[in-house]
C-alpha cells in the first residue's frame, strides 16, 4: 500500500532557481527508503515537503495517512543540549500535539514515553539530562519521541551525523528492527546504509532516480569488512557522485 505518493513535484525557493524538478516517488507502508545525493541536491527539501513544513502551489503530494501518523527525527539533536531537560521529558514532547490536558501529562502519556524509551534501548535513562547523553543515546531519545505518536512512518534527516561508527551501526540496527512494523525514510550520506539496511534508494540531485536494492546488495562485495563505495555507486549507475574510496 502506498502511504505517500509524489507526482510531478517541482519546488523553487526563488522564481529562477528550481531545487527539485519533476519528482515522482511512491512510498509503501513497509519500505526502508534511503534518500542520498550531494549537498544542496534537494534531499532535505524533499523531506520537508513530505512533512508539510514546506508547501507547493499545487498538490503534488498525496498522503494516505493523517499528519499524526508521521514521526520526524531532525538532523541536529545537539542544539540546546545544556537545557536542563531529561530524556523522559524530551520523549513526552511527542504527545504535545495530541495532549488534551491543560497542565501536565497523563499516566498514560508517561507510560507510553517509558515504553518508547525501552523500545529504543534507553530504559533506565529516563531521568538523565539530555546533555549528559552521548550523541547516539540522544538520537535514540529523539527516535523514542517520534515513536510516542504511534507513527506509521518515521522520517529521519541524517540520523547518524556526528555519531561514531559503533553508534551509527546501533542506530541503523534499531531502525531495521522498527521497520518490521513502521515505514522508515532516512536522508543519509552514509553509503553503508544502502548495503546493510535500506530496501530502496532514491538519489536526489534536483531530479530523482529510484532503485530497488535487492539484487545490488547481493552482488556488492566487501574487503576486510570495508564497503566498496565505488562498486556500489557504479552498480547504482551513479559513478558521478563524489566519494572518497580507499582499500
Amino acid at each position: 500500500m502506498n502511504i505517500i505518493e509524489i507526482k510531478n513535484l517541482s519546488y523553487e525557493y526563488t522564481t529562477d532557481i528550481k531545487v527539485l524538478e519533476d519528482i515522482n516517488l511512491d512510498i509503501k507502508d513497509d519500505d526502508f527508503l534511503a534518500i542520498i545525493g550531494p549537498n544542496g541536491g534537494g534531499k532535505s527539501t524533499l523531506l520537508k515537503l513530505m512533512l508539510g513544513l514546506l508547501k507547493t502551489k499545487k498538490n503534488h503530494i498525496t498522503k494516505n495517512l493523517k499528519n499524526d501518523d508521521i514521526g520526524y527525527v531532525p538532523q541536529n539533536t545537539n542544539l540546546n543540549i545544556d537545557f536542563p531537560i531529561t530524556a523522559l521529558e524530551v520523549v513526552l514532547m511527542g504527545h504535545i500535539g495530541s495532549r488534551k490536558k491543560i497542565f501536565g501529562y497523563s499516566k498514560e502519556d508517561i507510560s507510553c514515553a517509558k515504553n518508547a524509551l525501552s523500545q529504543v534501548g534507553m530504559s533506565g535513562f529516563e531521568n538523565r539530562k539530555i546533555g549528559d547523553l552521548s550523541g547516539g543515546q540522544r538520537q535514540r531519545v529523539f527516535i523514542a519521541r517520534a515513536l510516542c505518536a504511534n507513527p506509521k512512518i518515521i522520517l529521519l534527516d541524517e540520523p547518524t551525523a556526528s555519531i561514531d561508527v559503533k553508534g551509527q551501526n546501533e542506530i541503523y540496527e534499531l531502525l531495521k528492527e522498527l521497520n518490521q512494523s513502521i515505514c522508515i525514510v532516512v536522508v543519509s550520506h552514509d553509503i553503508s546504509v544502502l548495503l546493510n539496511y535500506a530496501k530502496k534508494v532514491a538519489h536526489v540531485n534536483k531530479n530523482l532516480v529510484y532503485h530497488a536494492l535487492d539484487n545490488i546488495q547481493k552482488n556488492i562485495t566487501t574487503t576486510d569488512e570495508h564497503l566498496c563505495e565505488v562498486e556500489l555507486l557504479s552498480a547504482l549507475g551513479k559513478t558521478q557522485i563524489c566519494c572518497d574510496h580507499k582499500h
